[in-house]
């Protein structure tokens, strides 16, 4: 990525406010969280975030409070569990065809 492109992006997300526990409330969202170091996931309840760490903690700072529970790694990312449709496709293995 250039330069000029990243200094731009860079600018766009300085001025983004961050989701915080608090916005989750309303759309009963919990949160996700992904280990970047073996690929384990999770998704904690809101209720015991809100509990531990108040409404106005920001969502992808919770990483810096937690392990990983397969491999005890703390580089852990986290973001809102938003509602999901669920799978949106599925593939299959495809019988090869003859040519006619």
């Amino acid at each position: 990525m250039g330069r000029i492109k990243r200094q731009a992006i860079e600018r766009e997300e300085a001025t983004r406010r961050r989701a915080v526990l608090g916005d989750l409330i309303v759309y009963g969202a919990d949160v996700f969280c992904w280990c970047n170091r073996c690929g384990h996931n999770a998704v904690l309840e809101l209720e015991a975030m809100l509990a531990r760490f108040g409404p106005a903690q920001e969502v992808p700072g919770l990483s810096a409070h937690l392990r990983c529970g397969g491999c005890g790694s703390k580089d852990v990312a986290t973001r809102p569990n938003w509602p999901s449709l669920g799978q949106v496709t599925h593939h299959e293995a495809m019988e090869p065809q003859e040519n006619p």
